[in-house]
């Protein structure tokens, strides 16, 4: 495959990753938090429609990587960042196991445990995905502006991860640390996609 062919592949994964993720996360997630026992038994199908989501972000995370890897397999830092993202595929895709359990679930309680379950182990797995990205902003090298955003969203990722288990009080920045991720990574990732479908291997 020709690599503009590859860096289209690439930015369409991407963008369909933030959609789904979207989706996932601020519709179904937000709603089963809120509202556990009536989102479940009301909007039964929109919380298997999540799962689904969460599953077609880790379907397009492996896409990404494997389009990434072939794009700039030259360098010797792609073969890496390759595994790293793919460790966080796999881990995401242990992850949503706790959210087919959900479906079971009876109690407000159960339901909610099971949720917190899914976030641990997604955040584990955003750890190795901050590695990645840092990885990524090295091989890239420009734009530099993108590659900065996703460097330092890679620090936030892993950062955040550690502050989750080593901050006895985390919940009293919670707000902090998700604007600190969620700034960089969003522009950083977004730019890219974009970056990916209008420009990325004409070079």
């Amino acid at each position: 495959m020709k690599p503009r062919s590859l860096s289209i592949v690439a930015g369409l994964s991407y963008l369909v990753i933030f959609f789904a993720a979207i989706f996932a996360n601020f519709f179904v997630i937000e709603s089963i938090i809120a509202d556990p026992l009536t989102t479940l038994q009301v909007n039964n199908l929109m919380v298997r429609f999540g799962i689904i989501a969460f599953l077609i972000t880790v379907i397009f995370d492996v896409v990404v990587a494997w389009a990434l890897y072939v794009l700039y397999k030259e360098n010797i830092l792609s073969g890496l960042s390759t595994l790293f993202r793919m460790m966080h595929a796999a881990i995401m895709g242990v992850a949503i196991f706790a959210l087919v359990v959900v479906l079971t679930s009876t109690t407000a309680q159960e339901i909610l445990h099971q949720v917190d379950i899914f976030n641990i182990i997604w955040l584990i797995g955003l750890f190795f995905f901050g590695i990645h990205l840092i990885l990524l902003g090295q091989i890239l090298r420009k734009p530099r502006l993108i590659t900065v955003f996703l460097i330092i969203a890679g620090i936030m990722y892993m950062v955040d991860t550690v502050a989750h288990f080593a901050l006895h009080n985390y919940d009293q920045y919670s707000s902090v640390f998700l604007a600190l991720v969620a700034i960089p990574s969003i522009f950083g990732e977004m730019a890219l996609s974009i970056w990916l479908l209008v420009k990325g291997g004409k070079v």
